[in-house]
């Protein structure tokens, strides 16, 4: 058998070198090459009203709540609670993640009993609510003031922050339309996330693209057509509800999922373990905080007894990681709802 000479061996060895090229360029975008880290807080046997978020002068802070517009008396105990935590971690404005007022056309009256009644204290204190649509939503909503909406089906906005905020923390949260998830809102969102200059990216729709709970199967459309948009421009966190449990994902792609979907809605036994599945809650209602400072998401779950049932920090490197590790966080007492 013949020996390929020195040419040939080099024709074979530019071959090669041209497929790998080939290859490496058909994969989508990577992430960054220092990927985001999560570190779990401590969540048992804290005291009912315990805070584990650092609630700094600074950062970008706010509430999320989902599936919350029954007006019934589990919305008004975690709007409560909402309002008794507010009393020392001071967000200024609510995600709320669809199915904002059951069901269907919505009156007048049921403005009244299942949002304004409800949050009537966190309304008149100035906090500022911004919603999607869900499925069980009057697709009318999106002129109801208060839900700063502004006509639009979905839409991005910068939190409402003091300048030095702004100047500290860039974050810039997408709100999507997922029960008409149509080519014309794809392509707006991904030319939306190519455009910001923001150091967060928080995606918040209504239903989720992982789950293990009852819509695992039907979660799968959505993210077909969502997550490669998602991961292809750096999405940090993507907040869904539609799901009657809390749930949070390992990162998956360098992304952060929550479902948030019991503030006034529950499922009691739903979501079951999975692969990707940090963690999962549905033994009752919850609401969610959230605050963001430098390179660090701190994220609270908190139920409507007031006690906390998830509680961590993500990261957005391992060196974000390790310099926080250097200080530790002692929780703080909130004015516990009594």
């Amino acid at each position: 058998m013949a020996v390929p000479g020195r040419w040939a061996l080099l024709v074979i060895l530019i071959g090669f070198v041209a497929i790998a090229i080939t290859v490496v360029a058909m994969r989508p975008p990577a992430r960054p090459s220092r990927l985001p880290v999560v570190r779990d807080e401590p969540a048992t046997g804290l005291d009912p009203g315990r805070l584990t978020l650092p609630n700094r002068a600074t950062s970008v802070k706010f509430a999320v709540i989902g599936d919350s517009g029954r007006g019934t008396p589990p919305q008004h105990e975690i709007a409560a609670q909402m309002l008794a935590y507010r009393r020392q971690f001071k967000y200024p404005f609510v995600l709320m993640l669809g199915d904002n007022i059951y069901e269907g056309p919505a009156s007048p009256e049921d403005y009244r009993r299942k949002f304004e009644e409800p949050y009537g204290a966190l309304l008149n204190d100035g906090v500022k609510f911004y919603a999607v649509l869900g499925n069980h939503d009057d697709p009318r909503q999106v002129h109801y003031a208060p839900f700063h909406m502004q006509g639009n089906r979905y839409y991005s906005f910068v939190p409402p922050e003091d300048v030095i905020t702004r100047l500290t923390t860039r974050v810039e949260f997408f709100a999507l339309d997922s029960t008409n998830l149509d080519r014309g809102q794809i392509d707006w969102l991904d030319g939306r996330l190519a455009a910001s200059r923001a150091d967060w990216k928080v995606a918040f729709l209504h239903h989720p693209i992982y789950t293990s709970g009852r819509y695992r199967f039907s979660s799968r459309a959505f993210r077909l057509r969502l997550e490669p948009v998602f991961v292809r421009h750096h999405l940090d966190v993507g907040l869904a509800g539609h799901e009657h449990i809390y749930q949070r994902t390992t990162l998956i792609d360098g992304v952060q999922y929550f479902i948030s979907g019991g503030a006034g809605s529950l499922r009691p036994g739903d979501g079951g373990p999975a692969s990707f599945v940090a963690r999962s809650f549905a033994d009752d209602y919850h609401f969610l905080l959230i605050e963001i400072d430098g390179r660090e998401l701190h994220f609270q779950a908190i139920s409507r007894a007031g006690k906390t049932i998830d509680a961590g920090v993500l990261f957005k490197d391992s060196e974000a990681a390790e310099d926080a590790a250097e200080d530790a966080i002692t929780p703080r007492d909130t004015a516990i709802l009594r």
